[in-house]
């Protein structure tokens, strides 16, 4: 697949510890081919110093293609992700927490198997490779595992990682999808229907991950874990 400009969606609510940190750090990468990046930055109704922290990045660096869109109220992660898709004119799009739990360096790995022409879907697993792992939380990795386990059976992929925030996507494969979940229900969602798509060649590759604590403001939670099981059991078996 020729690939000449790859869109990079952040969907930030509260990130003013981190935004202008993650935005560097896409900045500096350099991606293979001499692909271009855009980047659409998508604030959930920030209630923190998250717009005013990228306007004025916008303003100091002319020579990154930002655009910043902001929800009027907040709708959650999946909306948000919603909003950044449509947005969207590269080839390929990747999805991008603003957290710096992921490693935007990353990109060319799973850009690989895309450029490549095996791939239309890459996502980034956690669980396998020999990159950095933040050690956190046993049960949230328990329960991921049985959420990908549980997605594998209804989708029959063999996927690591279902959960993973780090996904590469065809661009107009993904915009053709009628995504509903507005909150962490997009994961499981995006999965099912990907995996419903005719002939579709979905890839994985091991990724570093940086993970954060409560404290330093991960949001995810129980209820979310609860939420993914429903939608899987939704998009998998009751549509």
């Amino acid at each position: 697949m020729l690939v000449t400009k790859l869109s990079v969606i952040i969907p930030a609510f509260n990130e003013g510890k981190t935004i202008l940190a993650v935005l560097t750090k896409i900045r500096e990468v350099n991606l293979k081919n001499d692909i271009d990046k855009e980047v659409i930055l998508v604030d959930d109704c920030s209630t923190d110093d998250t717009e005013k922290l990228v306007q004025n990045y916008i303003a100091d660096n002319p020579q990154v293609t930002i655009y910043y869109l902001k929800h009027t109220i907040n709708q959650g992660k999946g909306a948000a992700i919603h909003t950044g898709i449509a947005k969207a004119t590269g080839e390929c799009l990747i999805i991008q927490d603003a957290d710096m739990e992921y490693d935007p360096e990353e990109y060319n790995e799973l850009l690989k198997p895309v450029l490549k022409g095996y791939a239309d879907v890459v996502y980034g697993s956690r669980f396998m490779g020999g990159s950095p792992h933040r050690i956190l939380f046993f049960w949230h990795s328990v329960g991921n595992k049985f959420l990908t386990f549980l997605s594998n059976m209804v989708t029959n992929l063999n996927l690591t990682d279902m959960e993973t925030g780090f996904k590469l996507f065809n661009t107009r494969l993904i915009q053709s999808l009628p995504l509903e979940e507005k909150r962490f229900g997009f994961e499981p969602e995006v999965t099912v229907k990907m995996a419903k798509v005719p002939n579709i060649r979905i890839y994985e590759i091991g990724i570093s991950y940086y993970g954060r604590t409560y404290k330093d403001g991960k949001k995810v939670s129980w209820r979310d874990g609860l939420q993914a099981i429903y939608c899987i059991i939704k998009y998998g078996l009751l549509k």
